[in-house]
C-alpha cells in the first residue's frame, strides 16, 4: 500500500522457459535452484508459482531458506539444501525428511548421529571435490567417506552424489570443466564399486546444461535459466550459433515499477543532485522516481543508467541516492506525478533488461538480481 517500488513475475514467461529447460533435459529432473531469495524475485511467490507450472523440486543454499519455504508453505516441495546446515540445521532437516548437501566427515557424523536419535534416515547428497576447491570430499577422502557410509546404512539414504562446476559458462574454461566431469566419473565409480549408488549423481548446472549436456545425467540444477537468463552472453552465442537461431527462447521473468513523485524545471548552469557530476548545459525538466542504491538501483547507474517513462527512455541525471534518483524527461511530453516508471521491464516498444543494469555498471545478472531487497511487494501476473 505504501511502498515506493513493486517487483511483478510473469506467469507465461516463467511457463515458457520451464518448457525449455525441459526440452533441453529429456527425462532428467529439473532442481530449480532458488537460492538467494529465488534470484531477488522472491521466495514467495516465485516457488508457488513454479509448482504451478509443474516444477516439484527446488535447490537452496542454507537450512535457514529451505525453512522459510516449509514455514509458508502447507505442502511443501522437494527440497535440496545445497550449501550449508550446521547443527540444529541437520537436526531438523533430518527431521523434515529434506535433502542436503554433505561435503566433510564432520557434517556426516552429525547426520549419522541426528538420524539415529530421530529413528529417521537423514537423506544426504555427497559433494565431491573436482577443482572448484570450495566445498566437498577430496578423493583421497573417499575410501573413509565410503567405510563410513556402509558401515551406517540404516541411518542414510544416499540421495545424491554431487559437484560444482567452476565456470561452465566461459570457453577459457572449457579443460577444467572437463578434468573435473573426468574426477567426478572416477569418485562415482568408487562409489558403485562399493555398492553405493545415490539416486542421482548430478553435475549440471545452467551454463552446462547448455555448454556440456552430457552432464545432465538424472538431475540438473537449474538456477538463472529458469528466471530467463542465460548465464553469461557466451552461453547464448555459443547455443545460437551452433543452431542458426537469433532469437531468444527465454523470457524474463521479473518485471520492477515505480511511480515519478515530482518533476521539477532546472535553469542553465544549475547542478543536480549531490556534488557537481551533472550540470545543466540547457533548460531542463528532471523526474524525481523513489527508488536508490537502498533499493537495488546500484549507484554505479548514476548518470547512465535509464528507466522508462511514457514509453520512453529517461536517463538518471546526477548521482543515484540511497533512496531516489533523478531523470532527464526534457523531451518526454507531459510527465507528471504518478507516472509509471519501468526499472526492469517493457512500456511500449522500449525495454530495460537486467542486462542493461550490468553492461553500465559492470554487475552480473546474478548480483543486481539478488540484491532486490525482500521487502519490495512481489505479486504474479499472466
Amino acid at each position: 500500500m505504501f511502498e515506493t517500488s513493486a517487483i511483478t513475475l510473469s506467469r507465461s514467461a516463467l511457463r515458457g522457459n520451464i518448457a525449455f529447460l525441459r526440452s533441453q533435459l529429456g527425462d532428467a529432473r529439473l532442481c530449480g535452484v532458488v537460492k538467494g531469495n529465488a534470484y531477488g524475485h522472491g521466495f514467495m511467490p516465485f516457488v508457488p508459482l513454479a509448482m504451478e507450472e509443474g516444477v516439484d523440486y527446488f535447490g537452496v543454499y542454507s537450512a535457514d531458506e529451505a525453512w522459510f519455504i516449509t514455514r509458508h508453505l502447507e505442502s511443501p516441495p522437494d527440497l535440496f539444501i545445497m550449501g550449508n546446515a550446521e547443527g540444529e540445521g541437520v537436526e531438523w532437516a533430518v527431521e523434515r525428511g529434506i535433502e542436503f548437501c554433505v561435503h566433510d566427515l564432520d557434517r556426516l557424523n552429525s547426520a549419522m548421529r541426528a538420524a539415529e536419535r530421530l529413528a529417521k534416515k537423514a537423506r544426504i547428497h555427497i559433494e565431491v571435490e573436482t577443482g572448484m576447491h570450495r566445498t566437498g570430499f577430496a578423493m583421497q577422502e573417499l575410501e573413509t567417506v565410503i567405510e563410513r557410509m556402509k558401515a551406517h546404512a540404516e541411518q542414510l539414504d544416499f540421495t545424491g552424489l554431487f559437484t560444482h562446476f567452476a565456470g561452465a559458462e566461459s570457453q577459457v574454461n572449457d579443460d577444467r570443466v572437463r578434468e573435473q566431469i573426468a574426477v567426478f566419473e572416477r569418485a562415482r565409480q568408487r562409489f558403485a564399486a562399493a555398492g553405493l549408488r545415490p539416486r542421482y549423481a548430478h553435475q549440471a548446472c545452467s551454463a552446462a546444461v547448455m555448454n556440456f549436456p552430457r552432464t545432465i545425467g538424472p538431475m540438473a540444477r537449474v538456477g538463472i535459466m529458469q528466471y530467463g537468463f542465460w548465464s553469461n552472453p557466451e552461453t547464448w552465442l555459443r547455443y545460437s550459433a551452433a543452431r542458426g537461431i537469433n532469437r531468444d527462447p527465454l523470457k524474463r521473468v521479473i518485471g520492477w515499477t515505480s511511480r515519478v513523485m515530482g518533476v521539477s524545471e532546472v535553469e542553465t548552469g544549475d547542478h543536480i543532485g549531490y556534488g557537481n557530476s551533472a550540470q545543466a548545459l540547457h533548460p531542463m525538466r528532471i523526474a524525481v522516481v523513489p527508488v536508490g542504491y537502498a533499493h537495488g538501483f546500484d549507484r554505479g547507474l548514476s548518470n547512465n543508467g535509464h528507466v522508462l517513462i511514457r514509453g520512453r527512455r529517461a536517463k538518471v541525471t546526477g548521482i543515484v541516492n540511497m533512496n531516489a534518483i533523478t531523470v532527464d524527461v526534457t523531451d518526454i511530453d507531459g510527465v507528471g506525478k504518478g507516472d509509471e516508471a519501468v526499472l526492469i521491464g517493457q512500456q511500449g516498444d522500449q525495454a530495460i533488461t537486467v542486462a542493461s543494469f550490468g553492461e553500465l555498471s559492470e554487475q552480473l545478472n546474478y548480483e543486481l538480481l539478488t540484491r532486490l531487497p525482500h521487502y519490495i511487494p512481489r505479486s504474479v501476473i499472466d
